[in-house]
Parts: structure tokens; sequence; C-alpha cells
């Protein structure tokens, strides 16, 4: 897939020379069609990293995708330069009149806190009420997904008593449904979480549907049964490194955390970690492109999405 991004954005030279086909402004417009219109509210503190992880992930289907960074005007990022920000990245207020094909929220460091207690709750509750109305099907990951669940649905987050961080084995449910068509019967995935939303709350909503879970990391892929909403307690856009760099991070802050479950070989952490998620993420984000968004978006984006 041709992914449009600024001509400066510093994930195009990673991706490039990842041989994945990045398209800059000048060539996208010569273009005779119409780019599905994407918009990325990054809420995860390394935002380089997390733009070059998900523009990956949707990189693997024929479309045209236009790819917008959303800021919050409410929070202020500490890992990422200001000049980054300003640069790449536009306010709610500039963008809240149109409306987009997809979204994607994020994960965000803040889990242990209540929502109710993030600095950013209401700006994010105020863009999650939009999205239903001026985005065609926004994709949740993470803890964007468990916020969401609890914004849209009142579903409640529960503490776990230590750490999810590694790579789990995952049961699909539901082949049949354009969203999971690809995968096997068991799926690898990433996790990194101190809390979880569970099965048996999510059942109580008749107009969820869970696809895919794991008996030991949980519901992993949720969807409203029209598409509209999709929420993943995961992190299939993971690099390679990335469980590791957090592990790392976790043990120069002091806070003894274990070894990633099922991460590195026999458990070395100086050993290069195995890669077993990556055809999980791309068959994901693909069919989320193809069948939710590209098949059932009205080609005049004006149209009332309700």
């Amino acid at each position: 897939m041709p992914i449009k991004v600024q001509n400066d954005l510093p994930a195009r030279a990673i991706l490039e020379s990842e041989n994945i086909f990045v398209m800059d402004e000048k060539r996208a417009i010569s273009q005779d069609i119409r780019p599905l219109q994407i918009l990325i509210l990054n809420l995860m503190p390394v935002k380089e990293e997390t733009e070059t992880q998900l523009l990956r992930a949707l990189s693997n289907t024929p479309l045209q995708v236009d790819c917008s960074f959303l800021m919050l005007s409410t929070h202020i990022s500490k890992n990422t330069s200001a000049s980054h920000i300003n640069k790449f990245y536009v306010p709610f207020s500039e963008i809240r009149q149109q409306r987009f094909d997809g979204m994607i929220i994020t994960g965000a460091p803040v889990e242990n806190l209540k929502y109710e207690e993030v600095n950013y709750w209401q700006e994010l509750t105020t863009i999650m009420e939009w999205s239903k109305t001026h985005v065609h099907s926004t994709l949740h990951i993470c803890w964007g997904a468990q916020a969401a669940l609890y914004y849209h649905y009142g579903i409640p987050k529960y503490q776990r008593d230590k750490k999810l961080s590694g790579i789990y084995r995952h049961k699909v449910l539901h082949h049949r449904l354009p969203l999971v068509r690809g995968l096997d019967d068991y799926v690898m995935a990433p996790h990194s979480r101190y809390t979880e939303v569970r099965r048996e709350d999510i059942e109580k909503h008749p107009d969820l549907n869970i696809l895919i879970d794991s008996e030991e990391a949980g519901v992993f892929l949720v969807m409203q049964n029209n598409g509209r909403q999709i929420f993943l307690q995961g992190h299939p856009e993971y690099d390679r490194m990335t469980l590791n760099n957090e592990y790392q991070r976790d043990l120069q802050k002091g806070l003894n955390p274990e070894l990633p479950c099922n991460y590195y070989e026999n458990d070395d952490p100086c050993s290069r970690p195995v890669l077993s998620w990556r055809n999980l993420a791309n068959t994901l984000y693909a069919n989320w492109l193809n069948y939710y968004v590209y098949q059932t978006t009205p080609y005049e984006l004006d149209t009332d999405m309700q």
C-alpha cells in the first residue's frame, strides 16, 4: 500500500529502507483516486517509534492511505520534542469539522490511574464522542481500547496482580468475520499492561463480539457488530525489540520486572527476540482497512456517518 505522509516525517526513511512504498504529498496529488483519510491519535510516549509501527502495519494493501496525526491540547508530551509535535501533528480544533474514513487511538502509559484522573480524559472523551459521527470506523489499541470500552459501554478495567508482558497464544473464535479472515486458528500477539477488561463484562453487551482471546492474556480483539468500533487489548503493531526496550527501561527504573513471557530465546535477555506476530498485525490492519473502511465508507466524506 502506498502510505502518504509529510515529506520529511522521520518514519518515512525507516519505512523506505524496509521497501515499504511511501508516497510524498506531491506524488499523491497527481493520482486520480481518493485516498483513505486515516486520523491517528498517538498517545504513546515515544511518538516517532509508534508512528513507524503504525504506518508499517497500514502498508499491506493496494489502497492509498493519507495519514494525519492528532495532538492533544490538554497534554504536553515529555518524551517527544515540541518541534516534532508542532510540525507533524494537528490539534483537534483544526480537524473537528472534517470527516475521516478511519481513526486509530493508541494506548498510553496511564493505565494505573483511574480514567477520570488522566489529565486529558475530558478532551479524549470529546474526541471519542466526535468519532461516532465523524469517523467511519475507529480502531482502539490497548489502554485506548480499555478507555473506549469504558466510555462507550461503561465496561470497567481491573488491576492485575502483576504486569502482563510478553507474547501470548490466542484463539481465533469467528473465522467467518472479515476482520479475522486469513488468520490461523491460533495466533501469537504481544501484550504489555497492568490492567485488563474481562470477558464477562463484555458479554453483557449484545452488540459487542469477542473475536480473539487467550487463556493467559484474556480478551484480545472485540468488535462492535457493525464494525464502527474495534477494540484491541494488545499491541500487534509492536516491533521485534519494543518489549525488550520496555523491559530494559523498567530495569533501569528499579522496578525489578519479570522477563517478557515467550519472548527471548531460552529466556535469555541477551538473545535476539523471536518475531512471531508480524503476520497477525499485517492481516488485522489490512482486513480493517479493506473490509471496515474502504468497502463501506461513503465516497463523499461529507456524508452523514451516523
